[in-house]
């Protein structure tokens, strides 16, 4: 079965993120694959190079760029989001003239559109946070 996930909770309120990138290594130790996973509203925070956790909790980026690194799973930063919450990729921080880049690189921007073809893709859309 083919899965896409639509994270919408900030990594630093609830576990949306944290449970959507365990949800995520299961479904790939049965065998299953992920098509995509796009992050919408708050949950593109998950995607900040910026942001730093307490030591006595865990780093929900970690979880998802070890899925990227180890199964190739595609993480897609809502560009509309992305900018509301100023999280800029090399692009977008030439584009609106900014120093650098806030996004870590395991992600990429990308508008609306990334989320339709994953549905249109996969057999299900399983949506973490909201």
């Amino acid at each position: 079965m083919i899965y896409s996930l639509l994270v919408l909770s900030s990594p630093a309120s609830g576990h949306g993120s944290r449970t959507g990138a365990e949800f995520a290594r299961s479904v790939i130790a049965r065998g299953h694959s992920i098509h995509r996973v796009f992050f919408l509203d708050a949950g593109t925070l998950t995607g900040s190079c910026n942001s730093v956790f307490p030591q006595d909790e865990s780093d929900p980026a970690l979880a998802w760029e070890a899925l990227h690194r180890e199964h190739a799973v595609e993480l897609v930063l809502c560009i509309s989001s992305a900018l509301r919450y100023g999280m800029l990729d090399e692009t977008e921080a030439t584009r609106y003239e900014r120093p650098s880049a806030s996004i870590n690189p395991a992600f990429t921007v990308s508008g609306l559109g990334q989320l339709v073809d994953a549905c249109a893709h996969s057999d299900r859309l399983i949506t973490f946070g909201g």
